[in-house]
């Protein structure tokens, strides 16, 4: 079996040429919360490495709030989304010197990206970020992306940067997502709780039953846990797109998965890549509306390829507007 696993992780990584690499917040930082520098350094040459073999890269990285939390001398849990604010602005400048004196031992230009989900949910705004990233990669300069937290309110938050870096998957038009978390994959249990727990090397299809087994391990400087990661790989495997989690900690974590190592846990995509506009409604929208239809209009949609008429609709919930994503119901 293992010979088998290692065979498609190779078969996976010889069609990559675009990646995104997520860094989680536990990742760059020690137990006691101050930053890890020797991650940094270690994560700067791997990517760097991995440029020169010609692999085009965006990073999308967390930890602002975390830092922030440092450098204001907060002790606790934040809740207030004002102090959240003021955290992330603060601790925002301390992780962008910490890549860019990292990188700049290479000659490796960096660019600061920060993102609000109106931003993509805006087609025009969502096409601009788009051009943007491939201008940057086209001028070797590496996008290093986070949500723009310092302005953002639960509106227009991402909810986590596990899901902002599955819609950047789709929007750089990614051939894999790496997600980099503090432990070594995907378990059905927390390992730190049972030393029994069983690994997941590979996930064929993410299921109800995956889904459940993904417990919320929430840490109190991150909002995402190994929930957000699995339902981030099952978005990019909407688009056709594998996912790899993995320990980010790990010395030469990168080099052994782009060398078909059989590390952290591949998360398989059984689908085509989906249409990148589709997907952007499918993912990136938030509904602001329902519409609920009768079972001829339901079925004149789903298997006739006809429009929706007012004569199929039996009710209307919410308020929207031209332009504006809704779902389509039936009664039922």
């Amino acid at each position: 079996m293992e010979k088998e696993d290692l065979l498609l992780r190779s078969k996976i990584i010889d069609k990559v040429k675009r990646v995104v690499i997520k860094v989680g917040t536990g990742v760059l930082t020690a137990n006691n919360g101050d930053v890890d520098f020797n991650i940094f350094q270690q994560l700067s040459n791997e990517i760097f490495n991995l440029k020169k073999k010609g692999y085009q890269l965006v990073l999308v990285t967390s930890g602002a709030i975390a830092f922030g939390k440092k450098k204001l001398g907060f002790s606790k849990t934040i809740h207030s989304i004002p102090h959240k604010q003021a955290a992330a602005a603060v601790g925002q400048t301390s992780l962008m010197w910490n890549y860019e004196k990292c990188f700049s031992i290479y000659g490796q230009k960096v660019a600061q990206v920060l993102l609000t989900h109106k931003d993509l949910s805006n087609r025009q705004r969502y096409l601009n970020a788009k051009h943007t990233l491939e201008t940057l990669t086209g001028l070797n300069v590496l996008p290093i992306i986070n949500e723009n937290d310092s302005v953002v309110v639960d509106e227009i938050m991402f909810g986590d940067n596990d899901n902002l870096a599955s819609l950047i998957t789709t929007l750089f038009e990614s051939d894999i997502l790496i997600i980099l978390t503090d432990t070594d994959g995907f378990y059905e249990k927390d390992p730190n709780k049972d030393s029994r727990a069983k690994f997941f090397s590979i996930i064929s299809s993410i299921d109800e039953n995956i889904e459940k087994l993904a417990k919320n391990t929430m840490s109190p400087d991150s909002t995402g846990g190994m929930a957000t990661k699995i339902m981030a790989a099952k978005k990019a495997a909407a688009f056709g797109v594998p996912t790899i989690i993995a320990n980010g900690k790990k010395e030469n974590i990168l080099s052994l998965i782009f060398s078909g190592k059989n590390v952290g846990t591949l998360c398989i995509s059984q689908k085509d890549r989906m249409n990148s506009r589709k997907h952007w409604i499918a993912y990136t929208l938030k509904l602001k509306g329902k519409v609920k239809v009768d079972a001829g209009a339901r079925d004149a949609i789903l298997t006739g390829g006809k429009s929706l008429l007012p004569s199929g609709i039996c009710e209307v919930e919410g308020s929207f507007e031209a332009g504006d994503c809704i779902s389509i119901i039936t009664p039922s």
